[in-house]
């Protein structure tokens, strides 16, 4: 107990430290993101992966407590990840790059021994399906640290109920991790997570709840994987929808997220943010009732059944598709980062 005390405070103030200190690095090599009609520097994620992974190690190397086989694995798995998310915040690259470079590190944690094969490579999608979800809501300040957080408490418990010590102080730390890099992340962002440290948190969340649920029966499992991640599924659903209700193709950015139909609701930043994090609490809170048995397996059909509604309904709410005006220093920051 002490120690998880401990490593999360470390984690938190080394994360908000290295997030503050690798800001202006990234603003004057380029790797920005265009948010608020401002260049936003996308260093976060970097501080994010290292306060993490630091952390954690140094738990492990010094034997307080050990991550053991799974939780390493995962973490090592986890921190390729990272690494092609920092390619993408440097320099552009395809879809299907960051998708093919997912799916290998996932089969790499996935415990096939329990899940079986079938049941294994639907794992292995999901964990994709979470990580690339995780990276489509960093377009809004504070929205994927805020949901980031949120759902790995929910993991840590689970793990923690299942006596898997390790895996639930790594979530611990990714939580206290995520909770630093808030700091800087909340509107007005000074910085942004990046692809690098999205997918981290997508990849680290998805498999440590697949790990978790490994063993029991696929159809509770599957609720639960589903309701911990709940949010995210929902955004990506109402993106494809609108996306081809319209026409547009499915990976060209565009204002047709939730967060961004909320403010269309007259909702700020900032509200749309909280919104979406109690949205994600809920279904959260839900997936940890059903992993420790307190309420039933079919309590997920209630998430997904309130998420499909706030689609339906969100999708309706027309986006604004005026573009925004690019800035000169956006212009010149944009340029420096494509060379």
């Amino acid at each position: 107990m002490l120690y998880g005390i401990l490593a999360a405070t470390s984690a938190l103030l080394l994360a908000a430290v290295l997030t503050a200190l690798l800001r202006m690095p990234a603003l004057r090599l380029g790797i920005v993101d265009r948010r608020w009609r401002r260049p936003v520097p996308l260093s976060g994620g970097a501080a994010v992966v290292a306060a993490t992974c630091g952390v954690a190690l140094v738990g492990d190397w010094r034997g307080v407590v050990p991550l053991g086989p799974e939780a390493g694995r995962l973490l090592v798995a986890a921190a390729g990840v990272a690494l092609l998310g920092l390619v993408a915040d440097v320099r552009r690259v395809k879809a299907r790059f960051l998708v093919g470079g997912t799916a290998v590190a996932a089969a790499c944690v996935v415990p096939y021994e329990e899940t079986g094969v079938l049941a294994g490579i639907l794992a292995v999608g999901w964990i994709v399906f979470v990580a690339l979800g995780f990276k489509a809501l960093d377009h809004a300040d504070g929205l994927a640290g805020t949901v980031g957080v949120v759902t790995a408490f929910g993991a840590a418990a689970c793990a923690a109920a299942e006596v898997m010590d390790g895996l639930a102080v790594l979530l611990s730390v990714l939580a206290a991790a995520l909770t630093g890099f808030l700091m800087h992340n909340w509107h007005p962002a000074r910085v942004g997570l990046g692809s690098c440290g999205a997918l981290f948190t997508g990849f680290v969340l998805a498999a440590a709840a697949v790990t978790t649920r490994a063993g029991r029966e696929l159809g509770s499992g599957a609720g639960v994987l589903f309701a911990l991640t709940a949010l995210v599924a929902a955004d990506v659903v109402l993106v494809v929808l609108a996306r081809r209700l319209s026409g547009r193709p499915l990976l060209r950015a565009a204002p047709d997220h939730l967060a961004h139909r909320l403010r269309r609701l007259g909702l700020t930043v900032q509200g749309a943010s909280v919104v979406l994090g109690v949205g994600a609490f809920a279904g959260v809170l839900v997936a940890v009732l059903v992993h420790l048995g307190w309420i039933a397996a079919t309590g997920a059909l209630w998430v997904a059944a309130g998420a499909l509604i706030v689609v339906l309904a969100l999708l309706r709410i027309r986006p604004s598709s005026a573009p925004r005006p690019v800035s000169t220093q956006v212009r010149a920051q944009l340029r420096v980062r494509n060379g």
